[in-house]
This record gives structure tokens, sequence and C-alpha cells, in this order.
């Protein structure tokens, strides 16, 4: 058994109820949820959302699982999809804009498994950038998965 520490991003729909449907289908795909952080809303990084669009949601969740990264990584996307992840439009979003990111009505990386390390070109644990991310590292600091600081 392994312990996965996931965060949740949302910004598109009804996120609160995507959020629970994540939870529920991570609960089932992926292994059960020990641990759960609050909401934590914070203004999109990387792009500017168009005009409406709601800041994100991001909430991180503390999993057991007996998957293999790899196969917690299909396990999340396969739940994004889902939940109304469509990343050739997200693309095509971008391509337009010009901008690196795209709102979403769900996003699941994978930031840590156990103590492994991968540093493949679709899968890096840990999560390159968790350490940029205020939105990622509240919901660390109140699970006491990171320290003050």
């Amino acid at each position: 058994m392994a312990r996965v520490v996931l965060i949740l991003g949302a910004n598109r729909g009804d996120v609160t109820a995507n959020f629970r449907r994540a939870q529920a289908m991570i609960n089932s795909a992926v292994g059960p949820v020990m641990r759960c952080s609050h909401r934590y809303e914070s203004p999109a990084w990387g792009f500017t959302p168009p005009d409406g669009e709601q800041e994100f949601s991001n909430q991180a969740l503390v999993v057991d699982t007996d998957l293999s990264p790899r196969e917690v990584l299909q396990a999340v996307q396969s739940i994004e999809t889902a939940l109304g992840r469509d990343r050739a439009a997200e693309e095509a979003a971008k391509k337009a804009s010009g901008q690196g990111y795209a709102s979403r009505p769900m996003d699941i990386d994978i930031l840590y498994y156990d103590d492994v390390v991968v540093n493949e070109s679709d899968l890096q644990i840990p999560h390159p950038r968790i350490g940029e991310r205020e939105f990622v590292l509240a919901p660390l600091r109140e699970l006491g998965l990171v320290q003050e600081g």
C-alpha cells in the first residue's frame, strides 16, 4: 500500500459538485481518501481566465493506493475526463490566447507518491512546481505535509 498526495483544482462548471464527485471517484478508482484539506480559493495561475470565470478552488487529498504511479495517473486522467475536462479544447484555448494554461472543470495532479521519484515526460513525482504555487502549499501546510515558511 502506498500513500499518494493529490491536488484537485477547478474553476469551470459546478466546482463544488465536481470536487465531491472527484473524491468519490478517487475513492473508487485509486483508493480510500484518508484525509483532505479544506478548499482554497485563488486567482488563476499562469493565465488570465475569460471574463465571468471564477477563481480556482484547490484541495489536497491523501489517498492510500495499491496502484502504481502510472496507474494512478491513468485513473486521475480518466476521472478528469469523466468530470468534463477536454484537453483538446484546452489546447485550442491556450493557442488562441497565447497563454500556458486554460480554465477547466477538473484538474488532478499527483504531488507525492510515498518517497518515489519519477521523472518521465508525462509524469514527474514529486510534482516539480509544488514550491512555486501557494494554492498547493496552503492545503499541504494544513495537512502537515510541508512546513511553514
